[in-house]
């Protein structure tokens, strides 16, 4: 542990005044009401259990009310608080602003609502402190986070996540939750690439840093739902939509330079394969299966609950597209270590072919049982588990041997991910 200098201590009860370890930025529109009580809440949280110097910026943006005087006045009472005012509205735009304009050297945002319980601040910026990773984010899906919200907000949240995992394959549980944080030398770096400045902004610059390599760390969380919450959930769905739908584009024309951010922020390969699990073809061969076991299962899964529903061979299309999917981008990450957005695109145009062989053998297979009569459930799904198998089979041969054959190679040595960054000084423990 650093040793500790009794004249740099911050007094007792009352904020570090050197210059901040940690930037906690509050954007806000319109929050006469409850910005008084936040500010004063998260002062005291940050006076009495953070132990680094810390600055509270409220990053106003376009307030038509008396929000800038009721800052102005708290800050000129509490020191350790910056207020910031912006003439333009977009929580992204405040946040992007206030995080570029800060010397700390880990940023944080949070509502102004404080839904999230503050014990979790100190989980989620020491990580990034450390080193250890790049950004954190609360999350409220995980098993341990304990929410309080409406089912109504509950199925929205759900299922954009979902959406967000199926459209962008990011692999956060929770991007839009109102608690994260991220380290300002990365910041620096993808900031500039992230175009959207409302709602969409903290999931953009997330999947952004997955697809760049970079380490995200995920804090689960205690949130109350707030039930005065002004967010207009109607025209933020239709902009999140947007903006997939514009990553999207831009990852597969490759206007986003993922490959250049991977190479000069991600993390490098690990000096030697994973112990237990061979390498070269047989390697392969075993990711490969255990893949295809976990995808067979969900196949089977989505046929039986669909074909309660629809009929036969609708039921097997629906099942068998949706598992091919995420079947290819598996097989292209796990199989064959192919990382970043460029070639994915063309990896699934590729893999479709794929699965239309495996659709005709398998719609085939149950052609050909419905034409002898009238088939129990349990025959048609030993038929299709049969017909799967080969399917499986002449999968791995044209996923190896067409597919991901000329992206197939050892990646170039990155810098070393366990070497001290310079971006971010050491830091002392305040007691």
């Amino acid at each position: 542990m650093p040793s500790h200098d009794p004249s740099t201590t911050a007094p007792p009860g009352g904020p570090d005044l050197r210059t901040p370890v940690v930037d906690v930025v509050v954007p806000v529109h319109d929050e006469e009401t409850d910005l008084e009580p936040c500010l004063r809440r998260l002062h005291a949280h940050l006076s009495g259990q953070l132990p680094y110097p810390f600055r509270i910026t409220v990053a106003e943006n376009a307030s038509t009310d008396g929000t800038v005087a009721v800052a102005r006045r708290v800050a000129a009472e509490l020191p350790g608080i910056e207020v910031l005012v912006l003439p333009e509205a977009g929580r992204g735009r405040a946040l992007r602003t206030a995080w570029l304009a800060s010397p700390a050297p880990v940023l944080v945002y949070m509502d102004v609502d404080l839904s999230t319980d503050l014990a979790a601040l100190l989980p989620l910026v020491a990580p990034l402190i450390s080193g250890h990773s790049d950004l954190a984010v609360g999350t409220r899906l995980a098993p341990s986070s304990r929410v309080v919200r409406g089912a109504k907000r509950e199925v929205i949240s759900r299922g954009y996540n979902l959406l967000l995992r199926g459209a962008l394959a990011t692999r956060l549980s929770d991007a839009q939750c109102g608690f994260k944080a991220i380290r300002a030398d990365v910041a620096a770096r993808l900031l500039p690439l992230v175009e959207d400045t409302g709602w969409f902004f903290d999931t953009e610059l997330l999947v952004l840093a997955e697809r760049s390599g970079l380490r995200v760390h995920e804090v689960p969380v205690d949130w109350v739902d707030d039930p005065d919450s002004r967010v207009d959930i109607v025209a933020t769905a239709k902009a999140d939509l947007a903006g997939i739908a514009r990553m999207l584009r831009a990852l597969a024309t490759g206007r986003l330079p993922v490959a250049e951010l991977r190479a000069s922020l991600g993390r490098g390969p690990l000096a030697d394969p994973v112990p237990g699990v061979p390498a070269g073809l047989v390697g392969q061969l075993v990711r490969f299966a255990t893949i295809g076991v976990l995808s067979t299962l969900a196949y089977l899964v989505l046929f039986v609950a669909l074909r309660g529903v629809v009929a036969a061979q609708p039921a097997n299309l629906v099942a068998l597209l949706v598992t091919a999917v995420a079947n290819t981008a598996a097989n292209r990450r796990i199989t064959f270590g192919i990382r970043g957005g460029p070639g994915a695109g063309r990896a699934q145009l590729q893999g479709l072919v794929v699965f239309g062989l495996g659709l005709a053998l398998t719609s085939g297979s149950l052609a050909v049982l419905h034409a002898t009569g009238t088939p129990a459930r349990s025959t048609e799904v030993v038929v299709l588990v049969a017909a799967n198998a080969l399917a499986t089979l002449l999968r791995f041969v044209l996923l190896r041997g067409w597919v991901f054959r000329t992206a197939r190679r050892t990646s170039p040595p990155l810098t070393d991910p366990a070497a001290p960054d310079p971006a971010v000084p050491a830091m002392e423990t305040v007691r």
